[in-house]
């Protein structure tokens, strides 16, 4: 049976826990409000820029469609851009986006393709290498960046551009976690190149003439919407992680609560046993007196 102090100590020890817990919460709140007005805001953008895809593609195809658009005719070697977060602490966040790419992973190579990681965030690649480290190529971590911006987005799509444009894959697919509240937060896979095109974006009932052609639009228009949808991912992975960790640390500050009351009834509890059994001890050394 523990001492008092040992107990006094364990109970000083959660105390502690639960304050740096709470500090946290508070903090990943403070932070959460700022990453959901971003993610929200770049929804309407990267939406918009779907839909102007998809009229553009409505009026080219065959041979005439761009490479970023309709693919290179192949399928067989696979890059999977994995975003994920610099830090843990953040319950189930990382873990279920790694999560989702393992099983496509696990699901092209049963189907014989060739897979290469490209990990954006340094929590990814902790988990992806104790299976897949022969697979991956690089990490991009954004370790020391406040704020995401377009500038971290742009450099990461170009690198995946310069890698299909050299032959080095054939389709790519971006990896990340869709916000939707703070205790939900969606994995999600987005097809990168080919480019996906609304379905619904070629029915559109208004007819458009554009100056130059089509192919030189979009010849323009793709690279940069691999960077928006890449930048909305990191968007919507920041507002998830901070959804996440705000949502953990609650229940890590409630956990820590429930103990603290637990452990304080024990310490009651032996304080108690400890003064009765002194009182007998007394009582039967005055009684053989």
């Amino acid at each position: 049976m523990p001492s008092l102090k040992d107990l006094r100590n364990r109970i000083a020890s959660v105390k502690a826990t639960q304050k740096i817990t709470k500090a946290m919460q508070m903090v990943a709140a403070a932070k959460l409000r700022r990453a959901q007005a971003a993610a929200e805001a770049a929804r309407p953008y990267a939406s918009k820029m779907e839909a102007v895809l998809a009229n553009l593609a409505s009026g080219i195809s065959g041979s005439d469609a761009p490479a970023l658009l309709a693919g290179n005719g192949r399928d067989q070697v696979h890059l999977l851009v994995v975003c994920t977060a610099e830090r843990g602490l953040c319950g189930a966040f990382n873990s279920s986006i790694v999560r989702l790419a393992r099983e496509r992973i696990n699901a092209l190579q049963a189907a014989g393709k060739q897979v290469k990681i490209l990990c954006v965030g340094k929590k990814g690649y902790e988990q992806l290498k104790r299976q897949y480290e022969k697979l991956i190529l690089d990490v991009i971590e954004l370790r020391g960046v406040k704020n995401v911006g377009y500038g971290e987005a742009e450099p990461i799509a170009q690198r995946v551009i310069e890698m299909f444009e050299a032959g080095e894959f054939d389709v790519a697919t971006l990896f990340y976690s869709r916000f939707r509240s703070v205790i939900q937060q969606i994995p999600t896979a987005q097809g990168l190149i080919p480019a996906e095109v609304p379905a619904s974006g070629g029915a559109s009932l208004a007819t458009y003439d554009y100056e130059p052609g089509e192919g030189e639009i979009l010849a323009s228009l793709l690279p940069r919407n691999i960077a928006v949808q890449i930048f909305r991912a990191l968007l919507e992975n920041a507002a998830s992680e901070q959804g996440a960790r705000m949502s953990a640390m609650d229940n890590a500050t409630r956990n820590a609560g429930e103990m603290i009351k637990k452990q304080t009834q024990k310490y009651n509890r032996t304080r108690q046993a400890m003064i009765t059994k002194e009182l007998i001890e007394i009582i039967s050394g005055a009684e053989a007196l």
